[in-house]
């Protein structure tokens, strides 16, 4: 405490210097967003490296005694809900709904609810259950996370500012610290902008388009200082395609845009049926029975349902032989629906993208097509299966579009994530993320109602006490 008043005394002896008022306010406005940039650019990193190890160490020890894959998961997945439970209820899943929530609750009124959405308890359990979640072979990813963590560090930066400091409006804080994360996680920082405009707020990006451009530049440039110039899934060769390959863009944007929306109606059945359980030995139960039916399919069926998936798609964008099995796009989106509901912090971007890949190599077998034209059909079904999740179209597009470096392959990116978005809606006119950010405000708001049924039942004894 003594460090951060000396702190606030330096900087406040700095703001009286500056004499000219509209300069003041500039720089003293922006400063929040380049330090928590900073923040989160740095988490990304190692938190990625992190997550990495721990991803290949699990793998590691699966491949070389298959035996464990009915012992470590188990255990793992408790751990890693386990852990949320006691310590961070609302870490647990991807991220995504507790920031859209956060933003729609981003008012003075609110600030409690926004202590249990965001905050520094959130950015540690946040990590360290998906680490070990992800240890354990659970389907997660880690970008989802990384998106809660960049608004948690926004907000507490913004919470730390004195009270001299020139007001920062908390909402765009954390639509900006959310943004940051994703461009931080994928190296895409236009991916970055058009989530923050097309997923994350209904306010004209003019009215904080110099913030979140600065943000997202100092946390890119972060990520790579420390990881270097990179791209998410490198370079795949698109080269001499077909000139129909847009038909079969079509049938697979269709099947991942269905498949998607399909994930998150389930994950979304499991968690309402998980509300019926009324003892904990009940979510413990579901938890193990999910790891031993993931160990089943990774033993007996493919081990390569188990994990974020980025290794399957990039080694399936670079290698001579896409053609995947049938099945395997099915046991991924299972994989999914049984780890994100079980309460550990899963992200579900990434596993999105790696299902979504699985499918357009099926369909590129199915058809067989050539190697350039397999790998078109592959990003495009990684955008349509996210978009199935998000509906976010164009967020998925430019994302995928950025992670290889393909720009000419931005018109079939369109056209597979705006067919997905129509195709989404024969399952649910909502997004997945729609539909969860409703769930955790209206826990919110039960637990305010219950808080002051306590403060009333504790106050009324009093007063009869004293009449």
């Amino acid at each position: 405490m003594a460090i951060k008043g000396k702190i606030r005394a330096i900087g406040k002896q700095i703001y009286d210097r500056l004499h000219n008022d509209r300069l003041r306010k500039n720089i003293l406005s922006a400063i929040p967003y380049w330090v928590a940039s900073l923040l989160v650019g740095l988490i990304a990193v190692y938190y990625g490296r992190a997550f990495s190890w721990a991803e290949n160490m699990g793998m590691q020890l699966f491949t070389t005694h298959r035996y464990l894959l009915f012992i470590i998961p188990p255990i793992a997945f408790v751990v890693a809900w386990w852990l949320v439970k006691q310590f961070a209820p609302f870490a647990r899943g991807s991220g995504n709904p507790q920031v859209i929530a956060a933003i729609e609750l981003a008012k003075p009124h609110n600030e409690e609810k926004l202590t249990k959405l965001l905050g520094l308890r959130i950015i540690f359990i946040k990590i360290l259950s998906s680490l070990v979640f992800i240890f354990g072979g659970g389907v997660i990813g880690r970008e989802g996370p990384i998106i809660h963590i960049g608004s948690s560090v926004f907000r507490k930066v913004n919470e730390w500012l004195p009270d001299w400091w020139p007001k920062v409006s908390k909402r765009y804080m954390i639509m900006t610290g959310a943004a940051a994360g994703l461009a931080a996680a994928f190296n895409t920082p236009l991916g970055g902008i058009v989530f923050a405009m097309e997923e994350l707020t209904k306010t004209h990006i003019s009215n904080f388009r110099t913030s979140i451009f600065s943000a997202l530049i100092i946390a890119g440039l972060t990520t790579q200082a420390l990881a270097g110039p990179f791209l998410y899934l490198g370079y795949p060769n698109v080269t001499h395609l077909s000139n129909f390959v847009f038909i079969p863009v079509i049938i697979v944007a269709i099947i991942s845009g269905v498949g998607g929306s399909a994930l998150g109606y389930y994950v979304l059945k499991i968690l309402k049926w998980k509300e019926s359980f009324k003892h904990t030995y009940q979510t413990i139960l579901y938890i193990v029975i999910g790891a031993f039916i993931l160990a089943f399919m990774a033993y007996f069926i493919d081990i390569r349902v188990l994990n974020s998936g980025k290794d399957l798609m990039t080694n399936t964008l670079f290698s001579s032989d896409k053609h995947l099995p049938w099945y395997l796009p099915i046991l991924r989106t299972v994989g999914i629906i049984i780890c994100n509901p079980m309460g550990g912090a899963a992200g579900i971007m990434v596993n999105s993208l790696s299902a979504g890949s699985t499918v357009g190599a099926v369909v590129g077998g199915w058809l067989h097509l050539s190697a350039t034209d397999t790998n078109v059909l592959i990003l495009a079904g990684m955008a349509a299966f996210l978009t199935g999740i998000s509906r976010t179209p164009f967020t998925c597009a430019i994302l995928v579009l950025e992670m290889t470096d393909r720009h000419t392959l931005i018109f079939h990116l369109l056209l597979a994530a705006m067919v997905a978005n129509m195709a989404a809606l024969i399952i649910d006119r909502h997004s997945f993320y729609d539909r969860v950010k409703d769930k955790f405000i209206d826990e919110l708001n039960k637990e305010e109602e219950m808080e002051n049924e306590k403060k009333n039942n504790s106050v009324a004894p009093t007063l009869s006490s004293n009449s």
